[in-house]
């Protein structure tokens, strides 16, 4: 089974924009954070610093506002792994309401840090998913 991840932040003036709701890129800020957190936390210092994702794609669907002071949870897992490509969902949540603000997919693509070139997805990494 795929592992989620989620964590719950609370919307800070700074991430208001001319609007009064959350700028559309403090969102992908969001997404990029979250799932920076995961894979962190997959890999848990089980494999080394020899591999970097960059992001190849985004697709975000914004669904709602939020606003000042609202708590959202943002929850993030991989859905599947194609070559040198993860795609990975995040949705961000009004905790309250439990109404999804943001919903996204993202490609990632895996970089060979010594090489710089994309590497497909070898099996330590599959393991821990």
């Amino acid at each position: 089974m795929i592992e989620k991840f989620s964590k719950e932040i609370v919307v800070q003036k700074n991430d208001i924009d001319e609007l009064n709701h959350v700028n559309n890129v403090r969102y992908v800020q969001w997404i990029q954070n979250i799932s920076k957190d995961h894979w962190f936390t997959l890999i848990k210092n089980k494999i080394t610093t020899q591999y970097i994702w960059v992001v190849a794609s985004h697709f975000i669907e914004y669904k709602s506002s939020a606003l000042l002071n609202d708590n959202l949870s943002i929850e993030t897992y991989i859905k599947d792994f194609e070559g040198p490509f993860s795609h990975r969902v995040v949705e961000i949540r009004n905790a309250k309401t439990n109404r999804i603000v943001v919903k996204s997919l993202t490609k990632w693509c895996l970089i060979d840090l010594n090489t710089k070139k994309p590497l497909i997805v070898p099996e330590e990494i599959l393991n821990l998913i």
